[in-house]
């Protein structure tokens, strides 16, 4: 951890040096990934290398996915055909094939009082449900939800934070073909409605409050206008959570102790692309994106991403910190099809100190543990060494998405975890609910990097024309279908919402919209979003490259950057504002010595015109930095046209943005 006159000392540290081994022979053998290549091979299919077996899955896209129903033994009845039509949109999947996620990871489970659930909260004590238990409560949430009337096709929302209760709703949903959404309890009302009525929800089921750190928090409030602005909404379900009732509302508890035992659990079987959930975008800008996915490509999806790429193993404990709002948490929930079992945070991450997520994984005995970059920096700029401190023994794999993983935090992690480690830096997103790029074992860890493409994910940069590049900034594009790729959004007929999401720039492939660079190597590196690039004398400059910089100085606890355009042809102004740790404050030399910084580390051309201090960095209530809406906000536009207060958090922060860059012009 270097201050900032400290980092600018001469440094000869190179990005895309191994970090860690890749693995072969009997450690490859033993892993997830090993298995499924010598399932392959017993069918006379055989790789020398990962990048071998990529470029089959996706050059035959029907070898591949028709390989992963078989391998998994994926429950269901199986159609003739896997892709008979591979244009995008509206690639058609399976046809005549039927399934559910439910019974996916519920229909054999092995082992029955192996864990499912283990759940810490700052509302209650500690839970812990065994496959069998977990079974019992998704077979009675079923029946109940069948007693009031929820048939397939109909709409179940979850007003919920990440507890076991959001897990058997959601699986109980599933089971009889309905569609699942959910929102955690700290969204406001306006972000909640602007999501759910969108779905015109039958059944809600809600918590009215919860503990966050030490803090006391009612939410009855927000959910009476919630239900008052669900007029669909025919029933509610109340979980009492820290110390909170929910009023007018059947009790969770007692609806469950009021099913019949000798009522069996049954799955609906659905057609492969029969709706499984909706997930939504941020809806900073306007209303949220209600993606639709699918049960049979979120089976596939999953089960690859566990098994092949996280190597999710039988018996293995899964932890990620995510909240209900977010697609990591739908993704973790699958690692249960994998035969592991989840492990569910909720409360104050940080409460009482940056050291409580890794104790959780301690206690908890976590194998896999998912986090996000700015955690991961936090513990690094605060000096922490979690391994001295917890019993961390347990722990196989480290993924980190949500946002580029700095070269930095590589070096703290194999510094301060055991180095067999594997660090997997990922990158995809909602609208997939899984990822693009990804390491596995068979790849090294590469500092600064992220290992490779993943299975079955045709991606690669695009320069503006629609021409492949490596070793040059380009649009991250995928050039054949995947599975996940959503159905539909909801209430988008004619598709053109969809369209215009993916494919208004390169007719036929999916753009995604992030900046990257892919290697010689087929590693990655991501630059930010397109939307929010930077554009300096006509170089583009990824947002994302500041970030490492910057924030891996223990002066800085967050940051954000944008470059206001010249109409007149100018340079422009390119802005850097930081949000600074406890204990320091904004003065020259400070400015000076950040300005120095990114010349040194990047180039003349990044250095910025302005910087200034601001109390809070506006993020999505998923996380995400606001730089397309603060820049269009410091262009002009009035914040209460271009963000939802109730869509972001740190909205209040918005003023110090205007009044600096004011100061500046």
């Amino acid at each position: 951890m270097n201050t900032v006159n400290e980092a600018l000392a001469p440094s000869s540290t190179a990005d895309g040096v191994v970090m860690r081994a890749a693995l072969d022979g009997a450690e490859l053998a033993g892993t997830g990934l090993g298995k499924y290549l010598a399932w392959l091979a017993d069918r006379g299919r055989h790789f020398d290398t990962f990048l071998d077996l990529w470029a089959w899955s996706v050059q035959d896209i029907d070898g591949f996915w028709g390989s992963l129903w078989e391998y998994f033994e994926v429950p269901g009845s199986r159609g003739e055909e896997v892709v008979p039509d591979k244009r995008m949109p509206g690639t058609p999947w399976f046809p005549g094939t039927e399934v559910n996620y439910a019974e996916a990871v519920l229909g054999s489970i092995g082992d029955p009082e192996r864990l499912a659930i283990h759940a810490e909260s700052q509302s209650r004590e500690t839970i812990r449900l065994s496959f069998a238990e977990l079974r019992e409560q998704v077979r009675r949430a079923r029946a109940a939800f069948v007693s009031l009337g929820i048939r397939k096709g109909d709409r179940v929302a979850g007003y919920l934070p990440n507890v076991p209760e959001a897990v058997v709703a959601m699986l109980a949903t599933a089971s009889i073909g309905a569609i699942w959404a959910c929102c955690p309890p700290e969204f406001g009302a306006r972000s909640v409605v602007d999501r759910l009525a969108q779905l015109e929800p039958k059944l809600l089921i809600a918590v009215s409050g919860y503990t966050y750190g030490t803090k006391d928090v009612d939410r009855s409030a927000e959910l009476a206008a919630i239900r008052l602005e669900l007029p669909t909404v025919e029933h509610v379900i109340g979980i009492p959570y820290g110390g909170h009732e929910v009023s007018d509302a059947f009790d969770w508890a007692t609806l469950q102790a009021a099913q019949r035992p000798d009522v069996p659990l049954e799955f609906e079987r659905v057609d492969f692309d029969h709706p499984l959930w909706t997930l939504f975008s941020s809806g900073t800008t306007g209303l949220p994106k209600a993606v639709v996915h699918s049960h049979g490509g979120i089976v596939l999806e999953h089960l690859k991403l566990h098994a092949l790429q996280l190597d999710t193993r039988n018996g293995d404990r899964v932890m990620m910190m995510t909240t209900t709002g977010w697609t990591v948490w739908n993704a973790m929930v699958s690692g249960l099809m994998a035969g592991a079992g989840i492990v569910l945070t909720d409360g104050n991450p940080l409460h009482p100190d940056l050291s409580e997520q890794w104790r959780v994984a301690a206690v908890a005995g976590v194998t896999s543990f998912g986090t996000s970059p700015g955690f991961l920096m936090a513990g690094r700029n605060a000096g922490l060494r979690p391994s001295e401190h917890h019993d961390l023994s347990a722990l196989r794999a480290l993924t980190v998405t949500g946002a580029v993983l700095p070269p930095e935090a590589y070096d703290w992690l194999y510094d301060v975890l055991d180095p067999t480690v594997y660090v997997n830096s990922q990158s995809g997103g909602t609208d997939i609910c899984s990822n693009f790029v990804s390491g596995n074992p068979w790849l090294p860890v590469y500092r600064g990097e992220i290992s490779g493409p993943a299975l079955g994910a045709d991606v690669t940069a695009y320069d503006p024309e629609g021409h492949e590049i490596f070793d040059q900034v380009g649009e991250l594009v995928v050039r054949s279908p995947m599975p996940s790729m959503p159905v539909e959004f909801w209430n988008d007929a004619d598709m053109a919402r969809y369209r215009a999401s993916y494919y208004d720039q390169y007719p036929g492939i999916w753009r995604h919209g992030d900046w990257i660079t892919v290697t010689g190597r087929r590693t990655f590196v991501i630059h930010g979003r397109s939307d929010a690039t930077l554009n300096r004398g006509g170089v583009r400059l990824g947002t994302a490259e500041f970030y490492t910089v910057v924030e891996r100085l223990p002066e800085i606890q967050d940051s954000l950057v944008v470059h206001l355009e010249d109409t007149a042809g100018g340079p422009g102004e390119l802005m850097l504002f930081v949000q600074l740790t406890p204990g320091h404050e904004m003065n020259s030399a400070l400015a000076d010595g950040l300005k120095a910084l990114l010349r040194k580390e990047l180039s003349p051309r990044h250095v910025p015109d302005l910087v200034a201090a601001v109390p809070a960095v506006p993020r999505t209530l998923t996380g995400k930095k606001l730089e397309t809406p603060i820049k269009k906000i410091l262009a002009g536009n009035a914040p209460e046209q271009v963000v939802s207060r109730g869509a972001i958090t740190g909205y209040d922060a918005i003023d110090a943005f205007i009044r600096a860059a004011s100061k500046s012009s």
